[in-house]
C-alpha cells in the first residue's frame, strides 16, 4: 500500500460498464516526510475519501480483490482514509489537525 493525498475527483460519464457507479479520485502520492511527490494516480473509491484527505491506496491486482471488483479494469483503489500517521519523531499527519486549518 502506498500513503496519497486526495487532491481532486476524476467525472467520467462515458465508461465501461463495469465502471458505472464508481467514484474517481485524483491523488497525489506522500514521502516519507510527509511531502508531495510529482507523482499522481487516478483511483477508485468505494471508502468516500474527500479532497485533501490522506488515504490508503493499493495497487495492481490487490485493487480488484473486494468484492465485486474483480471484473473490473482498476489499477488502483482508495482502500481506507488515514487518521493518523505516528513516526519516530511524533505524528506525521492527523486528520483533526488538517481539518482545524
Amino acid at each position: 500500500m502506498q500513503i496519497a493525498k486526495v487532491i481532486g475527483t476524476v467525472v467520467s460519464t462515458h465508461k465501461t460498464n463495469s465502471l458505472r457507479g464508481m467514484k474517481f479520485l485524483l491523488l497525489k502520492f506522500i514521502d516519507e516526510e510527509g511531502n508531495l511527490l510529482e507523482k499522481y494516480e487516478v483511483a477508485g473509491d468505494m471508502v468516500g475519501a474527500g479532497v485533501n484527505e490522506w488515504v490508503l491506496v493499493t495497487r495492481g491486482s490487490a485493487a480488484r480483490i473486494e468484492q465485486g471488483n474483480q471484473e473490473r479494469p482498476l489499477d488502483a483503489m482508495v482502500v481506507g482514509i488515514i487518521d493518523t500517521i505516528s513516526i519516530e519523531k511524533g505524528t506525521l499527519y492527523s486528520k483533526r489537525e488538517a481539518e482545524r486549518v
